[in-house]
């Protein structure tokens, strides 16, 4: 399951349009392994899960688009990623998709 804070009917339309694409290879991304199922949960279920992604989510965007910028918050939560290869950027565990 991947989990998606609603956003607007139109938002959330254009998002499982977009996943769906992904997933299924017809985007210029590799295809995703495996099953996945896209789910919309609300605002106000407020789960421990959406309260993490919201508190890593900006330093980790931050991160990638201004590099030199001081981020106290994602030197914090750069060792704890899943490690992989290094890539160009020297980040390891993310993968940025276009």
């Amino acid at each position: 399951m991947v989990v998606f804070e609603k956003r607007g009917a139109k938002e959330d339309r254009d998002l499982e349009l977009k996943f769906l694409r992904i997933i299924s290879g017809n985007s210029n991304l590799n295809a995703l392994p495996g099953r996945f199922q896209l789910v919309f949960a609300d605002k106000k279920s407020n789960t421990t899960g959406m309260q993490l992604a919201d508190m890593t989510a900006r330093p980790i965007g931050v991160s990638i688009i201004r590099p030199r910028q001081s981020n106290r918050a994602f030197s914090l939560i750069r060792p704890k990623l899943i490690r992989s290869k290094i890539d160009r950027k020297g980040h390891r565990g993310i993968i940025v998709y276009p």
